[in-house]
C-alpha cells in the first residue's frame, strides 16, 4: 500500500465534531463527486473512504445510497467503490449549502471554513479526493492536491499558507496543482490533518535521510581536503624537484632546504602534520604559516630557474 493511501486510511478513521465532518464533507465532494439527473454519484477505489462518507452522509442526512464495487482492469486491479446517491441527492447538497443551478458547487459558504478547525477539516476533505504524498523514502519530497477548479486552487493554497506550509500553485493541462516541497512543511501538514502514524513514519524517515546526507556530505568534504592535501603536497615536490634538476639547492638557506628534504621524506602528509612530525623530529617548533613560508621560497626559485631556462632558449 502506497503512502498515500496509509495516510487517507489514518485520517478517514478521525472522529470529529459535527461541524467539522460538515465542513470534511465539503471539501471531499467538491473535489470527488459528481452530480447529474439528481444522482450525486462519489467513486473512489479505498474502502476505508468508501466507509466513511457512506457513514458520514447516513448519520448527518439519513440518506442511503445504491453501493456498487467493480473490479478494475488497471495495472493495480483495485476494486473501485460507486456510491450512488439517487434518493433527494440534491437536498444533501442544499444541506451544505453547495447545490447552485441545478449543480454542486465548487467554492463553500464561508460558515464552512469559518474558524481553523474547519479549515483543517475542509483540507482534510480536499487531500482525501484529491490529495498525494511521495513516500519519503523516494528521492524528493512532495505534497500536491490536483483540482479542476481554479478558485478551488486558490482556496486550498490560501488556507495551506493561512498555516504558513508555503505552498504554491501550478497550472496544468487539466486543471491546478497545489504542492508543498519542503520536508518540514509537509510533516507539519501531516500534524494538522491529525495523521500521528504517519508524522512519526515520515520523521523517521526524514531524519534517517537528513543524517545520510550530512554524512555524505562529511565524506564529501573530507575527500575534498585529501585531494587538496595531496595536489598541494605534489606541487611542492615537483618545486623542489625542479631546483634539484638544476643543482640549485645550495641558493635555498639550510633551513628551508631541511623543509624540502623533510617534505620528500613525506609526501602525502598536510602542512599542519608535516609542522608537527618537523617539531618533533628537530625539537624545533616550527608553525604551518613558517612552513607556507618556506614553501614560497622553495616556489619561487623553482619559477625563477624555469623562466631563466626558457629565457636562454
Amino acid at each position: 500500500m502506497s503512502f498515500t493511501a496509509n495516510v487517507k486510511n489514518e485520517i478517514s478513521k478521525l472522529e470529529c465534531d459535527k461541524s467539522e465532518y460538515i465542513s470534511e464533507l465539503c471539501g471531499f465532494l467538491i473535489n470527488s463527486s459528481t452530480y447529474n439527473n439528481n444522482h450525486l454519484i462519489i467513486i473512489t477505489e479505498n474502502a476505508s473512504i468508501a466507509r466513511r462518507y457512506f457513514s458520514l452522509i447516513k448519520d448527518l442526512y439519513n440518506n442511503v445510497p445504491k453501493i456498487t464495487v467493480r473490479r478494475q482492469y488497471n495495472f493495480n486491479r483495485n476494486n473501485s467503490y460507486i456510491l450512488d446517491y439517487y434518493n433527494e441527492a440534491d437536498k444533501i447538497l442544499e444541506k451544505l449549502s453547495l447545490y447552485s443551478n441545478n449543480d454542486i458547487a465548487y467554492y463553500p459558504k464561508e460558515y464552512i471554513i469559518s474558524d481553523e478547525e474547519e479549515m483543517k477539516a475542509y483540507l482534510r476533505g480536499c487531500f482525501i479526493s484529491s490529495g498525494s504524498i511521495n513516500d519519503p523514502k523516494t528521492s524528493r519530497y512532495h505534497l500536491e492536491f490536483l483540482v479542476k477548479i481554479k478558485e478551488q486552487a486558490t482556496l486550498i493554497n490560501s488556507i495551506l499558507n493561512h498555516f504558513n506550509l508555503k505552498s504554491k500553485i501550478l497550472n496544468r493541462s487539466k486543471g491546478y496543482m497545489v504542492y508543498i516541497k519542503e520536508a518540514e512543511k509537509i510533516g507539519d501538514f501531516l500534524r494538522l490533518m491529525r495523521a500521528y502514524s504517519s508524522v512519526l513514519y515520515f520523521e523517521d524517515i526524514r531524519i534517517y535521510r537528513d543524517q545520510v546526507n550530512m554524512t555524505n556530505r562529511l565524506n564529501n568534504c573530507e575527500q575534498a581536503n585529501v585531494e587538496k592535501t595531496i595536489n598541494t603536497a605534489n606541487k611542492q615536490i615537483e618545486y623542489i624537484n625542479t631546483i634539484k634538476k638544476y643543482d640549485a639547492l645550495n641558493l635555498l638557506d639550510d633551513k628551508t632546504i631541511e623543509i624540502a628534504n623533510y617534505r620528500l621524506k613525506y609526501p602525502e602528509t598536510s602542512l599542519q602534520e608535516l609542522s608537527e612530525i618537523i617539531s618533533l623530529e628537530t625539537n624545533k617548533n616550527i608553525s604551518k604559516s613558517g612552513l607556507n613560508h618556506k614553501f614560497r621560497k622553495i616556489k619561487d626559485l623553482a619559477t625563477k630557474l624555469e623562466s631563466r631556462v626558457k629565457d636562454n632558449g
